[in-house]
C-alpha cells in the first residue's frame, strides 16, 4: 500500500506536502466561516462566489497552464507558485487580524489565489511522475490523495477551534507559514534521482494537440464528462457543510470544522483503498459515481447533526474513490509528452466547473434550503453514473446475462479504443 514511500524523494515531498495541506484546509475552513457568518448574514451565495473566483482561473488560464506544466521545470515552477500562495495567505491574515478585512477583499484574494493555483495544480499533479518509477505512479497518486485528506481531517478541526479561540486571522497566518514546508522539501530533493519526463517541443498549436489527443480517447472523454458533472455540482462541500451546520443544525465554528474533518475520514479511507490496487479500474468510476449520488441523497435526509456527520463519511469514501481513480487512469494512460496538457485540461474541467456550479448551488441553498443543495449533488452523481453506463454499452459492449438466478455483467472492448489506450500506456512505460 505504501510502496511509493520507499523512494527518498517521494518521502521528502510527501512530508512537506502534508504540512502545507493541513494549512490549506485550515485556511479554507476559516475563509468559509468568516464569509458566511462575519462578512454576510449566512449568505451561501457569497460562499459560492468565493469558490467561483478561486476556481475560475483553472479554466480561463488553461491555454498557458498546460503549456507551463509540459515545457517548464516543474520543480522550479512549484517553488514559485508555492511561495506566491504563501504570500497571499500572509496578506489576508494581516488584514483579518487587524480587523480591516472586507468581503470584496476576500473575493480579490480568492481570485489571485486561483490564478496562481491554476499553474500550480497541473504542475503538482504531473510532478509526481518525476518522483516515482512508472509502475508506482498509481500508488503515488493515491497516497497523494490520502495525504491531502489526512490534512483534511486535521485542518478543519484545528481551524474551527482556533477561529473560536483567537479568530480567523491567525489561521490565515499559520497557513502562510506552512508553505515553507513545501519549499524546503523541494529544495532538498535529490535532483539526480528524479525521473523527468521528456519535455515537449515548443510548437504552434501545442494546446490544440492536447485537445486532439483527448478527442481520440473515448475513455478519457467519458472520465472528463463525469468529472465535470460531479466537480461542478457535487463537490461544493464548503457550501453543503457550512449551511447545514449553521442553518439546519444551528452549530458554531467548532462543530462546523468537525464536520469537514469527519468527512475526511471517508476520503482517507477511499484514497487508501485506491492505493492498495496495482492500477486504477475504470469500473470503479461508475460505481463510485452512483455511490456518491446515493450517499449525498442520504446525507440530505439526515435529521440530526451526528447522523449527518456519519453520512458524510460515505460521501467522502465515494468521492475520493471516484476522483483518485479518474486522476490515476488519465495519468497512467496518457503519453508523457502530453501529460501536462492533458492534466491541465483535466484540472480545468474538474475545478473550472466550480464557477458555474458553486453560485447555483449556493442560490439553491439560500432559496430552498441546504438539503435541496445536497439534492443537486446527488443528481450529479447519478447523472455521471449514467454517462459511464452509456460508455460501457457503446465502447465495451456491456450486456447483462441471467445465469442460474445470478445477474452477470459482461464487458468487451472495442478494438480502436483498446488500441488508443494501449498506445498511451506503452508510451508511459517507455518513459
Amino acid at each position: 500500500m505504501f510502496r511509493s514511500l520507499n523512494g527518498v524523494n517521494y518521502r521528502i515531498w510527501a512530508g512537506g506536502a502534508l504540512v502545507s495541506n493541513v494549512g490549506t484546509w485550515m485556511q479554507r475552513t476559516a475563509q468559509d466561516w468568516i464569509v458566511l457568518t462575519q462578512l454576510t448574514h449566512n449568505n451561501a451565495t457569497a460562499v459560492g462566489i468565493v469558490m467561483a473566483l478561486q476556481f475560475a482561473p483553472q479554466l480561463l488560464l488553461l491555454p498557458i497552464t498546460g503549456f507551463a506544466a509540459d515545457h517548464l521545470d516543474r520543480r522550479k515552477l512549484l517553488m514559485a507558485t508555492q511561495g506566491i500562495m504563501g504570500a497571499l495567505g500572509l496578506g489576508l491574515g494581516i488584514l483579518t487580524v487587524t480587523g480591516q478585512v472586507q468581503l470584496w477583499q476576500v473575493y480579490l484574494f480568492a481570485l489571485a489565489l486561483g490564478c496562481v493555483a491554476a499553474f500550480d495544480a497541473p504542475a503538482r499533479q504531473t510532478f509526481v511522475s518525476e518522483l516515482v518509477e512508472g509502475p508506482n505512479l498509481s500508488n503515488a497518486v493515491a497516497l497523494n490523495s490520502a495525504s491531502f485528506n489526512v490534512a483534511r481531517m486535521i485542518g478543519p478541526a484545528v481551524a474551527g477551534l482556533m477561529v473560536a479561540a483567537v479568530g480567523a486571522g491567525w489561521v490565515f497566518l499559520i497557513n502562510a507559514a506552512t508553505f515553507g514546508a513545501v519549499l524546503i522539501s523541494l529544495k532538498f530533493l535529490r535532483i539526480r534521482e528524479l525521473h523527468p519526463s521528456p519535455r515537449a517541443k515548443r510548437t504552434r498549436g501545442g494546446l490544440a494537440e492536447g485537445f486532439r489527443y483527448v478527442w481520440k480517447r473515448p475513455d478519457i472523454k467519458v472520465i472528463l464528462i463525469m468529472v465535470f458533472l460531479i466537480g461542478t455540482f457535487g463537490l461544493n462541500f464548503p457550501i453543503f457543510i457550512s449551511t447545514m451546520s449553521v442553518s439546519v443544525f444551528h452549530k458554531g465554528a467548532g462543530e462546523f470544522g468537525l464536520l469537514s474533518s469527519i468527512m475526511a475520514i471517508g476520503s482517507v479511507a477511499g484514497a487508501l483503498l485506491s492505493a492498495r490496487r496495482e492500477r486504477p479500474r475504470v469500473a470503479l468510476l461508475f460505481a463510485g459515481a452512483a455511490f456518491f449520488g446515493g450517499a449525498c441523497a442520504i446525507a440530505a435526509l439526515m435529521p440530526t447533526y451526528w447522523l449527518f456527520a456519519i453520512a458524510l463519511i460515505a460521501v467522502g469514501i465515494s468521492a475520493q474513490t471516484l476522483m483518485t481513480t479518474a486522476n490515476g487512469t488519465v495519468q497512467m494512460t496518457t503519453d508523457p509528452k502530453l501529460r501536462g496538457r492533458v492534466m491541465a485540461i483535466y484540472m480545468a474541467i474538474f475545478m473550472g466547473g466550480t464557477p458555474i456550479g458553486a453560485p447555483i448551488v449556493g442560490w439553491v441553498a439560500d432559496a430552498f434550503g441546504p438539503r435541496w443543495a445536497l439534492g443537486v449533488a446527488a443528481a450529479s452523481g447519478f447523472a455521471a453514473a449514467l454517462v459511464g453506463v452509456f460508455y460501457l454499452v457503446k465502447y465495451r459492449s456491456l450486456r447483462v446475462e441471467f445465469r442460474s438466478w445470478r445477474v452477470q455483467f459482461v464487458l468487451a472492448r472495442r478494438e480502436d479504443v483498446q488500441e488508443a489506450i494501449g498506445a498511451g500506456e506503452a508510451a508511459a512505460q517507455r518513459a
